[in-house]
């Protein structure tokens, strides 16, 4: 069975900074009409840094939906169209805890939010770090945290790191550190 939805019609309802928010009446499979709101997102990369020593850094953030603190992987959204997604790794691991990686490697990509919007995040595993001076955006406050890849790893299974993208990055880096040390 062909599950494909087709758009009929839009309505844009909302033309925010960084969101735009429509309403789409869309074709069914069986022919019959819905309608289903969603939100475009221009994408994320997120990065986990990891140490020579097994160490990793996470980043404390204020989220105002939310309205808590979170423990994230380093992440932020494309500015422009076309950006490539390994260099938006590389600046946000700049800006937020301020390293460098001589090594990235890509490990996947997750959709977060998949009833409501088409963000997708890119996901890569930053070594061979060097430190530089961390810049992050004038309204951006961040507090780095640095402990032990293993006990993000299990922090993120526990359920104690409650932000998506950093407990699917940081279960795919461990995944693909397993599958490299095989």
């Amino acid at each position: 069975m062909n599950l494909t939805e087709t758009k009929k019609s839009r309505e844009h309802l909302v033309d925010g900074v960084l969101l735009k928010v429509y309403r789409d009446t869309v074709l069914l499979p069986d022919g019959g009409e819905s309608v289903r709101e969603w939100i475009d997102h221009p994408g994320a990369a997120a990065v986990v840094p990891l140490f020579a020593d097994g160490t990793t850094l996470l980043v404390r953030q204020f989220r105002y939906p939310p309205q808590r603190e979170f423990l994230e992987v380093p992440a932020g959204k494309f500015d422009k169209e076309g950006e490539d997604p390994a260099e938006l790794a590389r600046r946000e691991l700049e800006e937020e805890v301020g390293y460098t990686a001589a090594t990235l490697t890509r490990v996947g990509e997750t959709y977060p939010c998949i009833g409501y919007s088409n963000e997708v995040i890119h996901l890569f595993l930053a070594e061979d770090l060097s430190e530089q001076s961390a810049e992050t955006d004038d309204a951006e406050f961040v507090v780095p945290v640095r402990m032990p890849l293993a006990e993000a790893v299990q922090r993120a299974r526990a359920g104690e790191i409650l932000d998506a993208k950093s407990t699917v990055a940081l279960l795919l880096v461990q995944a693909f550190l397993d599958r490299r040390e095989a």
